[in-house]
């Protein structure tokens, strides 16, 4: 049975949405392990400008009305009935709705991974628009899939508040990196911290995390805080640096990818992610593997296992004075080398135990798409 992922977008991990770079992933891992797969992209253009990969990609063009879907798309998939498992990923998609209804009518099964959308906090964003768009279309996707598949604790508790259901599964995807990373003892003359993502100040928590490092900026003078990413709100980033003394020392660098990305990260000390909502950040997942240690909240449902494992630092609420604490207890690590690199290490095992993709594609096969 072959295994049809549909996203926005084309699955290109040269951008900065998450949701792509994960499709992309899961469905290379999918192939090298064996199985038939393919990605369907829905986009605004047909132009092969994704790279080269391991599986089929097919692209159909998103039309004028968010809920319309074109014709050669209607016609491929009830080509596929009975020969394809199809996996919808992203929640409040409108598209989704239609082929989540088609889909149903012809008897074809599919998976829908909502990607955090549920989570309690992204629930709360345009609260009232959502409750009536759940119920008039939102509802009908989760109605209508085999199987809802959620990749944090956060999603599976704010599902059950909106849908309660027995077919929700709790599944994180995994990730490997293929550069070899060597642990050597940090070159820089300070501390740098990072971040890397969609500049979304809000979800992201950079209100935060600006609020954070100027506290501590004014106890180690040094430090560094380099922040990786683009989106409109860059501009208001750079409003709320404007004038400010601290701003000398913190570098937006936009988008950055490839090598030119590694690269930066690997001269990063300590990454810090203090989001108020995710699914699974795999941006973290991408810092550990390199061996950095990481600040997290406990909203990126990975903070449990950074704890456990001695990777970093969890807060447990959105707050500057936490996280400034947070990374005050980091760089106390890193002035002691010989510990730091203990725990870039168990960052490095880490992401090795939990995230193995040849594991997780067995549960795949096994929870999702049988």
């Amino acid at each position: 049975m072959e295994i049809i992922h549909i996203v926005l977008g084309k699955a290109n991990p040269q951008r900065m949405n998450g949701v792509n770079k994960v499709v992309h992933q899961l469905a290379t891992k999918q192939t090298e392990f064996g199985e038939k797969v393919a990605v369907w992209g829905i986009t605004k253009d047909l132009e092969n400008n994704y790279g080269e990969r391991n599986y089929k990609t097919q692209l159909f063009l998103k039309q004028r009305n968010p809920f319309a879907i074109s014709e050669e798309l209607k016609s491929a998939i009830i080509q596929k009935k009975d020969k394809a498992v199809f996996h919808l990923h992203g929640g409040w998609i409108p598209v989704f709705y239609t082929l989540s209804k088609l889909l149903h009518q012809n008897n074809i099964s599919f998976v829908f991974t909502p990607h955090g959308a549920y989570n309690t906090i992204a629930m709360q964003r345009s609260s009232w628009r959502k409750k009536v768009y759940f119920l008039l279309f939102e509802k009908t996707v989760l109605n209508n899939s085999s199987k809802i598949h959620c990749i944090g604790q956060s999603e599976v508790i704010g599902l059950k508040r909106i849908f309660k259901n027995s077919k929700s599964i709790l599944l994180p995807y995994g990730y490997e990196n293929e550069k070899i990373v060597v642990i050597e003892k940090s070159t820089n003359p300070e501390i740098i911290f990072g971040f890397i993502g969609r500049l979304d100040i809000y979800t992201k928590g950079l209100d935060t995390l600006l609020e954070a490092f100027q506290k501590f900026q004014e106890k180690v003078p040094n430090s560094k805080l380099w922040i990786i990413g683009d989106s409109p709100e860059k501009v208001l980033l750079e409003q709320q640096l404007k004038g400010k003394a601290f701003a000398q020392n913190v570098v937006l660098f936009g988008s950055k990818f490839g090598e030119e990305k590694n690269d930066l990260l690997q001269k990063i000390d300590v990454f810090v992610h203090p989001s108020r909502n995710e699914g699974l950040p795999l941006s973290v997942i991408e810092a550990a593997s390199f061996g950095k240690p990481c600040i997290v909240t406990d909203a990126t449902n990975i903070g449990q296992l950074i704890t456990k494992n001695q990777a970093g630092k969890t807060i447990y609420a959105q707050s500057s004075n936490l996280l400034e604490n947070a990374m005050s207890d980091l760089f106390s690590c890193w002035k002691n080398p010989n510990y730091f690199i203990e725990m870039q290490y168990n960052a490095i095992k880490m992401v090795k135990q939990n995230y193995n993709w040849k594991q997780l594609i067995s549960r795949f096969n096994i929870e999702l798409y049988h």
